[in-house]
């Protein structure tokens, strides 16, 4: 099986049955290979979240790209991505985003692909956005946005009032909106 029809099982499979805490060999049973392919594929446990990681922010920017085909204005865009990204349904993906950023930072084999790729895409597809909506393309405030977004996840995940961290995010908006106004 191809490497990324393989992912394509993977990502599937996280997402319906989830993976915390499963073995590679789980892993391989749950989408009928062996995990002899699975390390083949991806090097190690680690690798293999490293490049669900990745598959699903990809996903995500391609997200992006579509809500900003049809977003009227930066603050519609914002909050159309948000309630993606924050969705009940990505959580389990946030999760495991936050667990590989841990494991890459302290060095982890088979996670420094998460590092070389942590923000970049984020910009190049956030700096696209806007020039598709008429908004400014200022690389330093897409990053913000990139880095408020990921806090708010993670208060999220860390139990914080779901009515708290929307009003935040709205407020997120208001602040960009002003910054745009110059």
């Amino acid at each position: 099986m191809a490497r990324d029809q393989l992912l394509d099982k993977v990502v599937t499979y996280a997402a319906e049955q989830g993976i915390a805490g499963k073995s590679l060999r789980e892993i391989a049973s749950g989408v009928g290979t062996s995990h002899r392919m699975l390390i083949y594929h991806f090097g190690s446990h680690e690798g293999l979240m490293t490049a669900i990681v990745g598959a699903v922010e990809a996903q995500q920017r391609a997200v992006l790209a579509e809500l900003a085909r049809d977003a009227r204005s930066p603050r519609e865009l914002m909050a159309a991505l948000w309630a993606e990204v924050s969705s009940p349904e990505v959580r389990p993906f946030v999760r495991l985003f936050f667990e590989v950023f841990g494991l890459a930072v302290q060095g982890a084999p088979g996670t420094q692909a998460m590092l070389e790729n942590l923000t970049e895409p984020w910009l190049t597809a956030g700096v696209a956005a806007a020039a598709r909506i008429g908004a400014p393309t200022d690389a330093a405030a897409i990053r913000l946005g990139v880095a408020v977004t990921r806090g708010l996840l993670l208060e999220l995940l860390a139990g914080a009032d779901p009515a708290e961290i929307e009003a935040s995010h709205r407020l997120f908006i208001q602040f960009f909106e002003r910054y745009q106004a110059g």
